[in-house]
């Protein structure tokens, strides 16, 4: 199991990021919130979690052990894999999720793209307390909103279509919710990071 990549930023996408590791670039998949801090050129250290298939491996990274084994955690549930798992801590942070659990706060799970009212259910039911016990303060859900990702992408809202997308909303909500932030306010056209965070909370609050 690769548990942690350390090295240099090569490259950035509105998923992904390529960490360079002993001459090696390795892509690693994560959320808006784990590549917010990072900056092309600079070192990182990423908490990994290698996916095997029959057709591929796939390393995903995150900032924190908590996100990587929450990540791993949320897996265990029925109907969850990878890609619903990091669309789950791309809308709640580890410790909103542990609260959203405990609360039984369906409307809260149910912000997440591809979990309906009976998927949040089995996850509350599943889970149980296997993300660990909350602590601290703050809501169930509010503080868990991504934050966006300093990438220099184009300035075009196609981009942001398609990260949102591959969070697990369809083009449709996408779309929707891009207009919806243009629409407030067209400078954003030019700031795809904003442009993303601005989305991400739009969809967040649905």
């Amino acid at each position: 199991m690769i548990a942690s990549v350390s090295g240099e930023v090569l490259s950035l996408r509105l998923d992904s990021a390529v960490v360079e590791v002993g001459g090696v670039g390795i892509s690693v998949i994560a959320t808006p919130a784990t590549l917010k801090d990072l900056r092309v050129g600079g070192d990182t250290t990423l908490h990994t979690s290698l996916v095997v298939r029959e057709d591929s491996l796939t390393l995903y990274g995150f900032a924190t052990d908590d996100e990587r084994e929450a990540f791993v955690v949320l897996q265990t549930v029925s109907g969850v894999g990878p890609r619903l798992a990091l669309a789950i801590l791309a809308v709640h942070r580890p410790e909103a999720l542990r609260r959203a659990v405990a609360a039984e706060d369906l409307t809260a799970l149910m912000k997440v793209p591809g979990i309906g009212k009976k998927g949040a259910q089995r996850m509350v039911l599943e889970l149980g307390d296997r993300l660990g016990v909350p602590t601290g303060a703050g809501a169930a859900s509010g503080s868990g909103s991504p934050a966006a990702l300093a990438v220099g992408a184009p300035s075009t809202s196609a981009p942001v279509v398609e990260a949102l997308e591959g969070l697990g909303w369809s083009a449709r909500q996408a779309q929707d919710a891009v207009g919806s932030v243009l629409a407030e306010d067209e400078g954003l056209a030019g700031d795809t990071p904003a442009l993303l965070r601005s989305a991400l909370q739009r969809l967040g609050r649905r």
